[in-house]
């Protein structure tokens, strides 16, 4: 018997485009567009496709109208077809797997699953790069777009918040079936894990998992766009201001992955976030950061004590017990 671990899985190759509900499109369009800075790519049924500056895909968010607010369904991209396949066969042999649609927008076949807190989810792998027009055109032939410096500027979609009533089986499918890795949790005093963050890459974490306080299904917690800077940040909180947008949060720093920040609702409902910062694991034999619920209860890591909502609320808005 030879001591050698199990070969990691690495067919994810990161975080592709977030479908999120919205019940007043109109108005979160004009968030997104307007405030966020981000360009329309294109329109499909109820649905409009947005991207940021930086984004080599054609949209890292698909806005789409429901009666309620939300996540539609969450994409990740593989590192080759071989490994779309190879995702799609495991998980259809859990019994999770719906099937396989022709594609969207942006991107050919994929194939749809249900999460085990019943988040739809989806695997792709062939990309159509967007191609700027002439007036996006960069004078950098490695930055896909030209940046425009309109509102928030957001660059590229960075991470999302799943709300879970079991984010440790969550966590246990990212981490064995899609072959993400654990970077940091949370461990309560009573062995519950409320907190985990995963990454399929070189990035401290895409996909986050956070115990849903009323122990709903399937609901959303909050998406997260990059900025380059600090300034950046500061600059969004400005023009929320300005703008009327609800903050929730105002700029501070994360203690977990330390990441900057600032939270706000967009007009549907929905949490966004606008950060910078944050680090890299390059050490192919990392060890997961593990937080106490004394030292979570210290605050962020300037000391200032995280909202209360940001454990309560969520979408699709639920009473709490």
């Amino acid at each position: 018997m030879d001591n050698f671990e199990k070969e990691p899985i690495r067919d994810i190759a990161h975080l592709g485009h977030v479908e999120l509900l919205t019940p007043k499109l109109a108005a979160s369009l004009s968030f997104f567009r307007d405030i966020l800075g981000m360009q329309e790519v294109a329109r499909k049924g109820n649905s409009i496709y947005l991207r940021c500056w930086g984004d080599y895909e054609q949209y890292s968010l698909k806005l789409t109208e429901s009666s309620q607010p939300g996540v539609g369904h969450t994409a990740l991209r593989t590192v080759s077809p071989q490994a779309l396949e190879r995702r799609a066969s495991e998980i259809e042999s859990l019994g999770l797997g719906i099937g396989w649609i022709d594609g969207d927008i942006g991107h050919g076949k994929a194939y749809q699953y249900r999460g085990l807190d019943d988040h739809l989810m989806e695997l792709y792998y062939d990309s159509y790069a967007y191609q700027p027009p002439e007036h996006l055109k960069p004078a950098l032939k490695n930055q896909p777009q030209r940046f425009t410096g309109h509102g928030v500027a957001v660059k590229h979609l960075d991470h999302i918040n799943f709300l879970s009533s079991n984010p440790e089986a969550d966590g246990d499918f990212a981490e064995n079936v899609l072959g993400m890795r654990l970077t940091e949790q949370i461990q309560l005093n009573n062995g519950r894990r409320p907190g985990l963050w995963y990454s399929p890459n070189s990035k401290s974490y895409e996909i986050v998992y956070t115990l849903d306080a009323t122990e709903s299904r399937g609901r959303f917690h909050h998406m997260a766009f990059a900025v380059d800077t600090n300034e950046g940040i500061w600059r969004a909180a400005d023009l929320f201001l300005e703008h009327g947008v609800f903050i929730e949060f105002a700029p501070s720093k994360h203690a977990i992955n330390q990441t900057y920040f600032v939270y706000v609702y967009e007009p549907g409902g929905n949490r966004i976030e606008i950060c910078s910062g944050g680090y890299h694991v390059f050490a192919p034999d990392w060890k997961p950061i593990t937080w106490t619920e004394e030292e979570r209860a210290k605050g962020q890591a300037w000391g200032n004590k995280t909202i209360a909502s940001f454990h309560t609320y969520g979408t699709p808005i639920v009473e709490t017990k």
